[in-house]
């Protein structure tokens, strides 16, 4: 095991669980399965480490961003690279979206469910907060509450300013920036020692999954489920890998097998906050983007870009509506489109908070609150998979801005077929 990559630990560590758990699922309500195995052994392995995880990101995110800024020493160059990260996780949301409600309505996955079928969940949704108060809410009044707090948004333009503040005042804060550079070198070797335990976080995670819901959960929403996987994929394939090759220049299966360890961590933890740390260490060490680049686009990308968090929301609404019998318009179309791209900015990067965030897409269109509880039977599925696809644009987003500003060494180029290619 020693000779074992992190990666193909994690991997193997995953489908052991995944065994584990469809073993364990037909003796889920024994006293000893449900309380030792499962309520004890998988949550203390899975939620452990998504504890550990949690514990380092918000130091992580301030420490990374702060330095990523100051490193911008050309203030024209750091907004640039603002300008074309904000630009890519908005516009590739708004594409998702637009692919989830296309591909939805071919497919129709909510016609023919028998809602009686469905297993539903409990779901409480907070009142729906206005744009504006959105935006004001991303201006902390305390920076020591929002980090006490862990408010992503408030963290990332306190660590923002602090940045851009020690950028321009250049050596008359040399010492405060030593110290936080070497504060962000403290917490990327603690992320290293947390990451040795991914693969026992791992087989926690999937054990209990598999455990508790089976692959009986979700059969009768195997239609919904079936849609946004696909749509999910078609977004990896048309999307992302396009963006790859005509934009960044780069190999996407040199790609795929230098990100595979970041995605089977998505994938098991369902959570773009605690994919983090392994996919600043895998954008820097195998791709070989800079620490100036990738400390500032993939903390930005873990808050803000909820690609398949938008496609989940898409497909789920047109699941809900035909449930319901309501019939969608263009415009309610359009609605969608804008309210999921602009939710996914306020979406944490946290294990099923995207299917949370649907209850304002779902208000925005006059559809039920109630039609989210149909979809939490099977969500942890679902989340596991549009995880993956977000931080995989992350580091797609990364690597374009990389190229652009010309800070991608030993990179895998691709080479056009003809010259008057786009590429």
């Amino acid at each position: 095991m020693k000779k074992l990559s992190l990666t193909n630990k994690i991997f193997i560590s995953l489908i052991l669980g995944v065994i584990s758990g469809l073993i364990l699922y037909p003796f889920r309500n024994d006293l000893i399965v449900k309380k030792y195995i499962i309520d004890f052994f998988f949550n203390f392995l899975g939620t452990g480490f998504i504890r550990a995880i949690r514990m380092i990101v918000v130091p992580l995110v301030f420490c990374s961003l702060t330095v990523g800024a100051a490193g911008v020493e050309d203030i024209k160059k750091l907004g640039r690279v603002g300008v074309k990260t904000l630009a890519f996780y908005l516009g590739t949301t708004a594409v998702a979206i637009t692919l989830a409600l296309g591909v939805g309505s071919l497919i129709n996955p909510g016609k023919g469910v028998v809602l009686s079928q469905i297993t539903t969940t409990n779901v409480s949704v907070n009142e729906t907060k206005p744009f504006i108060d959105i935006l004001l809410g991303m201006i902390p009044i305390n920076p020591i509450e929002a980090l006490a707090k862990g408010d992503m948004l408030q963290i990332i333009v306190f660590a923002i300013l602090c940045g851009v503040g020690m950028a321009i005042l250049g050596d008359k804060v040399s010492t405060v920036r030593k110290g936080m550079e070497e504060s962000n070198s403290l917490v990327l070797k603690l992320v290293e020692i947390i990451m040795q335990l991914a693969p026992f976080g791992v087989y926690g995670l999937i054990g209990k999954t598999f455990a508790t819901l089976g692959y009986t959960a979700m059969l009768p929403l195997l239609k919904y489920f079936i849609g946004v996987v696909i749509v999910l994929l078609l977004h990896y394939l048309i999307t992302y890998q396009s963006l790859l090759i005509f934009v960044a220049k780069y190999n996407p299966i040199k790609f795929l097998k230098k990100f595979s360890g970041p995605m089977m961590v998505a994938f098991s933890t369902s959570s773009s906050s605690a994919t983090l740390p392994s996919s600043m260490e895998t954008m820097q060490d195998e791709f070989g983007v800079s620490k100036t680049i990738s400390s500032f686009t993939l903390p930005l990308g873990s808050t803000i870009n909820m690609d398949g968090t938008a496609i989940m929301q898409g497909v789920a609404t047109i699941f809900i509506a035909q449930i319901y019998g309501v019939n969608l318009t263009m415009g309610d179309f359009v609605t969608v489109i804008i309210t999921a791209t602009l939710a996914s900015i306020g979406t944490a990067g946290v294990p099923g908070v995207g299917v949370i965030m649907l209850g304002m897409v779902l208000q925005q269109v006059g559809l039920p609150l109630e039609g989210m509880a149909l979809v939490m039977g099977i969500d942890r599925f679902v989340d596991m998979f549009r995880t993956t696809v977000n931080i995989t644009g992350d580091a797609v987003c990364t690597l374009i801005v990389a190229r652009t500003e010309g800070e991608l060494k030993g990179e895998e180029v691709v080479t056009p077929v003809k010259k008057n290619t786009l590429a």
